[in-house]
């Protein structure tokens, strides 16, 4: 076979299976990534891109190796998922790191944390004195959460004692001129009252707006393609 064409048919093969078996494995490897989906990740692609490169013809076997490492990848997660322990085994827990105002060093030792890399993720979360925080917790991600002392809070309307109305997720009606009719049926509309809405604002037609969502005070906002703005900023050098 003409080398070009083997890596093409190589690559295809270990594109769509890596396609498959992340499907499989679900969302966790791309969201709430720890250090062992972290190493996990990285052998997953070193093992498929040595299908696409391969040039002893071994292509299924190292298919079949990936399947058996999706396979216990995927068995972990179940295990984990219904063992708390030995979740907290593989995946680590969160580690404090500042308790009221005060740094934890054995903790930050504990966690590989040091002093630059603390006051960075402090700073990334608007914190720049330490005796702000009440709590930062090195999650198991990496990621630092952040509890900032009561009084350096911004104020909510609970601390007002105001109740706002609940607000809800706006469902998406239009996107790229298409209308999504099961966001319509699922708030009670149908398609000639949208129509008449885009009329009542000079559209001629849903393919003439980029965007539209509706909050759950049925509040129609819309963003047609052709924006029409008095000035342009330019925020470039």
């Amino acid at each position: 076979m003409n080398p070009f064409l083997e890596a093409l048919f190589k690559t295809v093969i270990a594109f769509f299976g890596i396609l498959v078996y992340t499907r499989i494995l679900g969302k966790q490897q791309m969201s709430q990534l720890t250090f062992y989906d972290y190493v996990t990740g990285i052998t997953f692609g070193s093992i498929a891109a040595s299908i696409a490169i391969d040039p002893g013809g071994k292509t299924w076997l190292y298919l079949w190796v990936l399947t058996i490492f999706t396979f216990l990848n995927y068995i972990m997660g179940v295990v984990t998922e219904r063992s708390r322990p030995l979740r907290k085994l593989i995946e680590g827990e969160p580690v404090v790191l500042i308790h009221n105002g005060k740094i934890m060093e054995h903790n930050m030792s504990t966690a590989r944390y040091n002093m630059e890399n603390l006051m960075m993720q402090l700073r990334e979360r608007d914190v720049f004195n330490i005796k702000d925080v009440e709590y930062a917790l090195a999650e198991t991600d990496g990621k630092l959460t952040v509890l900032k002392k009561s009084h350096k809070r911004p104020a909510t309307p609970a601390d007002h004692g105001i109740s706002p109305s609940y607000e809800g997720l706006p469902a998406e009606i239009i996107v790229d001129g298409e209308v999504i009719y099961q966001n319509l049926k699922q708030n009670k509309l149908d398609e000639q009252w949208l129509i008449g809405q885009l009329q009542a604002r000079g559209f001629n037609s849903p393919r003439e707006i980029t965007y539209a969502s509706l909050d759950a005070d049925k509040n129609l906002y819309i963003d047609e393609h052709q924006d029409k703005l008095n000035e342009i900023k330019d925020i470039s050098d």
